[in-house]
């Protein structure tokens, strides 16, 4: 019986690879309804097609970052990609097949704040910070640079975006400390831990 237990569990892992591999490709293949775009663009009239696109391709990112956080709450560290992705849910049925097929189950939309302040972020922001890191080979402790979708406001210069800033108590540092995001409560000026109250950026993924 021991070898029928041992085949069963390698037939599984086999099956858990597979699928995620599916969904990683069926990702990849997706294409959003081009209404989008326009509807970005509706609220942020400055953006080009070029930038617009890049909102599209950090859309696809932060769905990439839901799909290597599993059932863990990711949160949206961007507002133009978080518009993006309320105008997605907006066509109900497209979006609950695309959740379906990426991810097995419907990725809910929570709206919330960015970090409670500077120097303090939720679990939410944290899952999304080691992820993003760790999708790009950067350090999420000695940060030499940000994760696109975390420099994506910035960048496209929205607004009402959320900034990041590698040392935002160093010399023109602005916005959210990005050295603090992937600290637990050993880091200097926070006193959060990576178990925090499950706060997002501009919105959370999970159930």
């Amino acid at each position: 019986m021991g070898w029928l237990a041992a085949g069963a569990v390698i037939v599984f892992i086999l099956y858990r690879v597979l699928l995620s591999r599916a969904r990683r490709q069926a990702l990849q293949a997706f294409q959003f309804p081009r209404s989008i775009k326009s509807k970005v663009q509706n609220k942020y009239q400055h953006l080009n097609d070029s930038q617009l696109e890049m909102v599209m391709t950090g859309l696809k990112e932060y769905f990439a970052l839901c799909q290597l956080g599993g059932r863990r709450m990711v949160a949206m560290p961007s507002q133009a990609v978080d518009v993006a992705w309320h105008e997605f849910i907006l066509f109900t049925r497209a979006y609950e097949q695309f959740c379906q097929k990426c991810f097995g189950r419907f990725l809910h939309h929570t709206p919330a704040e960015a970090m409670q302040s500077p120097t303090q972020a939720q679990s939410g922001i944290k899952t999304a910070w080691r992820l993003a890191c760790h999708k790009e080979g950067i350090d999420r402790r000695n940060p030499n640079r940000l994760p696109m979708i975390f420099s994506m406001d910035h960048d496209l210069q929205i607004p009402d975006g959320f900034v990041y800033s590698l040392n935002c108590k160093g010399p023109g540092g602005v916005g959210y400390c990005a050295s603090h995001i992937g600290c637990g409560s050993g880091c200097a000026g926070g006193g959060d831990s990576d178990g925090g109250d499950g706060g997002c950026g501009g919105g959370c993924g999970g159930d």
